[in-house]
């Protein structure tokens, strides 16, 4: 299973989901689907926005659960 471990790290760097989607320029309640793990499809610009604000890698924010 993909999870996206978006509350580890904007907690890893002590950054709120309203500062991270003033910073890419994302709408709040996207940023809120990734952060709750809502997402079904995953968009590669909004991965690409997040890193770069983050200045961070996809793994970072990608984790691969096996069940």
């Amino acid at each position: 299973m993909i999870r996206i471990s978006l509350d580890k790290t904007l907690g890893k760097y002590n950054m709120s989901r309203y500062e991270l989607a003033k910073r890419t320029g994302i709408q709040y309640q996207i940023i809120d689907n990734y952060y709750k793990n809502k997402v079904v499809r995953y968009d590669s610009y909004v991965l690409d926005r997040i890193c770069i604000a983050l200045n961070c890698c996809v793994s970072d924010i990608i984790e691969f659960i096996k069940e």
